[in-house]
């Protein structure tokens, strides 16, 4: 997406559409399980379209655009916040910074893969879980750095990129749609993860049998985003669960 973009001298991706088929081909070409793929979120209020949707559900990506109302929301939203410097493998997430441009889809997918119960299916030796052992320790600036410098990750993103339904845009176009992502975190919580944040934002506590898109999860995440824009429809959401194959 476009605004508050890094500058131009960093690397650029070209943007991913939210095609779950094409979101899937790069997570399990990264090293995710077949166990589990992205699927179609037809709906946050309706029960029966949400059924669809195997449970429990991993995590939720929304697809958003950037208006006005929303930068308005998040730079107020950030100056109250401190800069997240946690490392390690005892923070209740692990949060990517966005330093690649148009590289949110796949800052988005990394932050469903590697947080909460979709770890565990990250295959052993693959290049997803090489990357995820090196991000641990790292600060934040480190960790957007090893990202930058990840062929694997750039080779990956780049084949599933251009197979898109739709045109693929220039990887230095302005974009003005946004992925975000929502999990559980280790400590239980509803977790907001956006590399264009200052870090992770922790939205409220989810019972023990309470997923991504049980209804507390989505009232205190995704749908705080429609309430915004209500006159924008250009949203869309994927979730990250368990395969049907």
């Amino acid at each position: 997406m476009s605004t508050a973009e890094p500058p131009t001298t960093t690397p650029a991706f070209i943007p991913l559409e939210a095609n779950p088929e094409l979101l899937t081909s790069l997570l399990h070409q990264l090293g995710l399980s077949p166990a589990l793929s992205i699927h179609d979120v037809y709906s946050l209020t309706d029960p029966a379209l949400l059924a669809f949707v195997p449970r429990p559900a991993l995590a939720l990506l929304l697809v958003f655009p950037v208006s006005a109302a929303y930068e308005s929301h998040r730079l107020a939203e950030d100056a109250l916040q401190a800069e997240y410097a946690g490392r390690g493998g005892g923070e209740p997430v692990l949060w990517y910074r966005q330093t690649i441009r148009n590289a949110c889809g796949l800052i988005g997918l990394l932050h469903a893969a590697s947080n909460g119960e979709a770890r565990g299916f990250v295959q052993e030796g693959s290049d997803l879980d090489r990357l995820v052992r090196e991000a641990l320790p790292l600060a934040p600036a480190e960790r957007a750095s090893l990202l930058e410098r990840d062929e694997a990750l750039a080779r990956a993103h780049r084949g599933v990129a251009q197979q898109g339904d739709t045109t693929a845009p220039d990887a230095r176009d302005d974009v003005d749609l946004h992925y975000v992502c929502f999990v559980k975190g280790a400590d239980g919580g509803l977790w907001e993860l956006d590399g264009r944040r200052k870090g992770p934002l922790r939205r409220g506590e989810l019972d023990a049998a309470e997923d991504v898109l049980s209804e507390k999860a989505l009232a205190l995440g995704p749908l705080k985003f429609l309430e915004r824009e209500a006159a924008d429809l250009r949203f869309s959401c994927v979730a990250l669960a368990g395969s049907l194959d």
